[in-house]
């Protein structure tokens, strides 16, 4: 039960920590709108897609880093580097096995590949919409 409580309140954690930094750098790119009237349309969108990238580079980054402190405080696995592979590997959800979880953290450790797995929908999700909304309609 300690498994799936831990679990839901990281996966809460990271998802907070994502959708707040996909919303402020929505909040920053409004803010942004109309300041770069003198930059040609490419560099705008590219200057877009940079802010949104580092947005979903950084959520993603934190993120792990969440992931891999925690199961070092738990003390699932004995070293950072050993935490940080591991999270890494979970949350991507490629989950390569040459690291597992002792049997009292395994369930916690699928929590992880949850959270990136939501995670990385919320930035298809996010990246789709911001260009669909910069692609020019007079291509349909």
């Amino acid at each position: 039960m300690m498994q799936i409580v831990s679990g839901s309140i990281l996966l809460i954690v990271c998802i907070s920590i994502h959708v707040s930094i996909l919303l402020t750098a929505i909040a920053l790119l409004r803010h942004l709108r109309g300041r770069f009237v003198h930059v040609s349309l490419v560099h705008q969108r590219v200057l877009i897609f940079l802010i949104a990238l580092g947005a979903i580079i950084s959520s993603n980054t934190i993120e792990v880093w969440v992931f891999a402190l925690t199961i070092l405080a738990f003390g699932a696995l004995p070293t950072i580097a050993d935490s940080i592979y591991f999270a890494l590997s979970t949350y991507t959800t490629l989950g390569y096995g040459d690291l597992v979880l002792a049997t009292g953290y395994r369930i916690f450790g699928a929590f992880g590949s949850v959270s990136g797995l939501l995670a990385f929908g919320l930035s298809t999700a996010f990246l789709v919409n911001l260009f669909s909304r910069m692609v020019p309609t007079d291509l349909d």
